[in-house]
């Protein structure tokens, strides 16, 4: 998932696998995973971030191999 911070300040969410930490309008992907965190369900319904949208196959795993996420 690609989201967005869609506010004028800072955005840091200290998510259980990492933290993410987003200046206004940048923009980081998400494994699926992390897409169900508590932190960031929170970041959402505070509309700090925004959903942009769902990630490519290639960015997904481009993104895991990054993470040294194993697919099983």
């Amino acid at each position: 998932m690609l989201i967005k911070n869609s506010g004028s300040e800072s955005v840091r969410i200290a998510m259980a696998t990492r933290v993410v930490e987003l200046g206004p309008g940048e923009e980081q992907l998400l494994t699926a995973e992390e897409v169900v965190d508590p932190k960031l369900r929170e970041a959402l319904q505070l509309r700090q971030i925004a959903i942009v949208r769902p990630a490519t196959e290639e960015e997904h795993q481009a993104l895991r191999e990054r993470l040294g996420i194993d697919d099983e």
